[in-house]
């Protein structure tokens, strides 16, 4: 029998032994992205009681999931997803594509006027396996993300994206400067080292 490589062998461990992998079947959450949410939360304080927002490329619901706990009755969840995803309480989905205009028309009737106080995005594009191709496809999907932001964030709000590092990176940071008065990286440690994917938050939108 041949040999394992030693990638391989680390890709089957990392994927039998996630520490975050065991966390979220034994906590109830759909997926261990979870706990990246989690993590950003507990530094930063983005999802209170009371706080309505809009979890952009939502499935499985992980992230719906944190932000419907986290809030709570008096706060509101708003989803959407090309994906189908599974109901979660307190949260309104809305199933489409998130680049047809006829999809936002139909997620800005849901909200029904009502200013966000916060955007999250952990989308990703379906990756084709072209650096190039995938890395641009990703930096539409976050531009996309931010100008729904920019248009449906109350004054003083906040917008948390994922990002991958490479080419139109910087340029995206700089239009989140041009958007909030503030912008950090965070790199939770639910984030595989191996990932270059880093998560842009943006407050205070001007």
């Amino acid at each position: 029998m041949a040999q394992r490589s030693k990638s391989s062998k680390a890709w089957l461990h990392e994927h039998v032994n996630d520490h975050y992998v065991h966390m979220a079947k034994k906590d109830g959450y759909r997926a261990r992205a979870a706990y990246k949410l989690l993590e950003i939360n507990e530094k930063d304080k983005i999802i209170k009681p009371g706080t309505v927002l809009a979890d952009l490329g939502s499935a499985p619901g992980s992230w719906s999931q944190v932000a419907a706990k986290l809030a709570g009755n008096t706060g509101k969840v708003f989803a959407l997803d090309i994906l189908p995803m599974e109901p979660i309480a307190g949260v309104d989905f809305i199933q489409g594509d998130f680049r047809e205009s006829t999809v936002l028309t139909e997620f800005e009737q849901l909200l029904a006027g009502r200013p966000l106080d916060l955007v999250i995005c952990d989308m990703a594009p379906n990756m084709a396996g072209n650096a190039v191709i995938d890395q641009t496809r990703s930096i539409y999907l976050c531009e996309l993300a931010l100008d729904f932001a920019a248009e449906h964030l109350k004054p003083g709000g906040t917008f948390l994206v994922k990002v991958f590092q490479g080419s139109g990176f910087q340029e995206f940071q700089a239009a989140m400067k041009s958007v909030f008065a503030a912008v950090a990286t965070r790199k939770p440690e639910a984030s595989r080292n191996r990932s270059n994917e880093i998560y842009l938050l943006g407050r205070n939108k001007r």
